[in-house]
């Protein structure tokens, strides 16, 4: 039976594209001159890597591109060549190239031919470039018995003998082949001495050698690199051109047999690459990686409920009020278990943040290098961990808040230097747990937002009146309006008004929160409140009428009895009550959602506070009902989106209950009562837009 390799293409693509951050990664942290060692051997691996597992599936292009850039850096990592600021670069688009074209094989589509033939032709004019030659640990010793790079030598003959199992590692010979092809002139004789009659052949046994003579100045690493998949499953010799034809040492195996047998590898024995590269079968694009302790955590709830649900079936057969108190027992601890479950199969959606952190220091490197700015990027807390979904769209706002930290928040090193700072700015990205969400801050020490800039600019749109005076937080806040820009000229990066108003969206579409603080000459620091996961709500129940709304219980700061003597009510219409030393704006559910009261309570005696983002507000409501863990079905997606709500989600009893939106509803608080100071208006034009 044939092996089917397309069963390996999708892990090849996801492997290949965790390599190029590798690389990417790497290449970031190359010094000019003589590059660190581990360094440089982790970006040449997964060159390496890729160019294999390309030639394995016939992608010629990749591979005969991948070559060129394998090529170079072998020449880095042996000190033949030093590494510049242009080599860096230039290797940087290879790996840009590199992604567009593994991209482009997965899903089928066309690659930009143009931009690959225009890096493989520098990265060519770079290889066979004259090098500047450093003296290196590895090449400072050679003997005359490893001719690794032996300018005399004019090629080399290979005796590539198999093993009777190899072609079951998923191993193939003709890559190989065509991979040698790459590296000069191939001649290939092949040997058919054991080759069985057809009635005897099994398809996964391999039955033949070669002998092979590769003309051209390869080095024998280049040639061993090739067959390093195969190492362990076949026998090999390499013997130079000059060496003559019977001093060469060529290997013999025994015939094969008939059907071969697989054995098992003994422990701490080398794994081939059949093996290293057969995981499951994932067919699914779409897919994450998960580590194994939540795996067992997972089989370990699933082997309790298992218990449990044997346990109440035994209680079902011949049932009596005796047995009342087990049930009571066993129904509890099925709601522990159940609960277990859920909580290990959502910590399997939990992905660190580095997977969205790790993509801005090669922007940063960019764009600080176009702008002709220093920056030192620092990062913090990347093992945080929120919802795959978050991730997945908490990508694009970042990029938008670093892109204009760097462009309007950091200065020039010489208007840094005379504003008494370092040359070389600093933008900080941070990411920490607060209460049942997580907090994301990106901060700068640059100038900070001008406040009496963005003021002036919001009254020549009329978003603010002229004898209006809004506070810092409210004036900054401008900045997210569609079409708000106080820059100057418009450049390729920003200055349009368009990004921050798309953070803006992004950020309220997942429920969260932004928050800016900026002083003067200091730099601004951003702040995103975000839900950790957008499946699943812990909730208090509300009866407001004959309606139930759910309240996450993450924004609940208290729920109080009122006192009509506390209510006050401010220029004939917003209403504020006095808790202890501070007044919050009130709002009256069923007033908002248009509820009439079901009778049961003539006055209004509940009052629950809830904040978001340092923002309070009480919401009126009749009773409290209990707490419970709800499932978040899109409002959106089966309705249309509505200020205030969040979400729905079917109860036990089956009927529908909105889930409450924190923000929203602030939103709508600061509307009613008129405490915005003209962002009424903006408001408006933000909804219009």
């Amino acid at each position: 039976m044939a092996i089917d390799m397309t069963q390996f293409r999708q892990v090849f693509f996801e492997e290949s594209l965790e390599g190029l951050e590798a690389m990417e990664s790497g290449l970031l942290q190359l010094a000019e001159g003589t590059p660190a060692e581990e360094t440089i051997n982790t970006i040449f691996r997964a060159a390496h890597t890729i160019k294999g597992g390309g030639g394995t599936f016939g992608f010629q292009e990749l591979t005969s591109f991948t070559h060129v850039l394998e090529s170079l850096l072998d020449e880095m990592r042996s000190g033949r060549r030093l590494v510049t600021q242009e080599a860096i670069s230039l290797l940087l688009q290879a790996v840009d190239v590199l992604r567009g074209m593994l991209v482009a094989l997965q899903t089928g589509t066309a690659m930009e031919q143009p931009r690959v033939t225009e890096i493989q032709t520098q990265l060519e004019a770079l290889w066979h470039s004259p090098a500047e030659v450093t003296p290196h640990p590895a090449t400072s010793l050679q003997t005359a018995s490893d001719p690794v790079r032996s300018p005399a030598s004019e090629g080399w003959h290979i005796a590539f003998h198999p093993c009777p199992a190899m072609l079951q590692t998923g191993n193939d010979p003709l890559r190989m082949f065509r991979e040698l092809e790459t590296l000069g002139t191939l001649t290939v004789q092949v040997d058919m001495t054991h080759l069985p009659a057809f009635a005897d052949l099994d398809p996964e046994t391999c039955y033949l050698a070669w002998e092979l003579t590769l003309h051209g100045a390869v080095s024998r690493e280049q040639v061993s690199t090739v067959f390093e998949w195969v190492e362990g499953d076949c026998a090999l010799s390499l013997t130079p051109l000059s060496v003559p034809q019977a001093s060469r040492d060529v290997p013999s195996l025994a015939p094969p047999e008939p059907a071969a047998v697989v054995e098992p590898r003994a422990a701490g024995e080398r794994r081939t690459g059949g093996e290293r590269r057969q995981p499951a079968a994932a067919a699914d694009t779409n897919s994450i990686r998960v580590n194994i302790t939540k795996i067992d955590a997972l089989i370990n709830t699933v082997g309790e409920l298992v218990i449990t649900q044997a346990m109440l079936s035994q209680l079902r057969d011949g049932f009596d009020m005796h047995h009342l108190d087990k049930l009571r027992d066993g129904l509890d601890q099925l709601e522990r278990n159940t609960r277990e479950l859920q909580e290990s199969v959502m910590s399997i959606r939990m992905l660190p943040i580095s997977f969205v952190f790790n993509r801005f220091p090669r922007l940063v490197h960019d764009l600080s290098q176009q702008l002709e700015k220093k920056v030192q990027l620092t990062m913090s807390g990347e093992q945080t961990e929120l919802d795959k979904t978050v991730m997945e769209k908490i990508g694009d706002p970042l990029l938008h808040l670093v892109r204009n930290a760097l462009d309007h928040g950091l200065e020039p090193p010489a208007r840094r230097s005379e504003a008494g700072k370092p040359e070389t700015g600093c933008l900080h990205l941070q990411a920490y747990h607060q209460g049942g969400a997580i907090v994301i801050e990106v901060s700068d020490d640059g100038a900070g937002l001008n406040r009496d800039k963005i003021l002036r600019k919001a009254r020549e749109q009329g978003l603010v009146g002229e004898d209006e005076t809004p506070p810092d937080d409210q004036v900054y806040a401008l900045i997210f309006q569609a079409g708000f820009s106080t820059a100057e000229t418009i450049s390729e990066i920003s200055g349009r008004g368009v990004g921050m108003d798309v953070v803006w969206r992004n950020i309220k579409d997942l429920g969260g929160t932004i928050a800016v603080f900026s002083a003067g000459g200091n730099g601004t620091t951003f702040t995103i409140h975000l839900p950790l996961t957008l499946a699943i709500v812990d909730g208090q129940l509300v009866r407001v009428g004959g309606e139930t709304y759910i309240v996450p219980l993450v924004a609940i700061v208290e729920s109080v009895q009122i006192e009509t003597t506390l209510i006050h009510t401010v220029a004939g219409q917003s209403t504020l009550y006095k808790l202890r030393n501070d007044y919050i704006p009130i709002v009256r559910l069923g007033d908002l959602f248009s509820v009439q009261k079901d009778g049961d309570t003539g006055t209004e005696n509940l009052l629950m506070v809830v904040e978001r983002a340092g923002q309070k507000i009480g919401l009126i409501v009749d009773a409290l009902l209990g707490q419970q863990q709800v499932v978040v079905k899109s409002l959106e997606t089966n309705f249309r989106p509505i200020e205030g709500v969040s979400g729905a989600t079917i109860l036990g009893d089956g009927t529908v209950a909105l889930i409450l939106d924190i923000a929203g509803l602030l939103r709508l608080a600061q509307y009613r009562a008129g405490t915005s100071l003209g962002l009424q208006r903006a408001e408006t034009a933000r909804q219009a837009a």
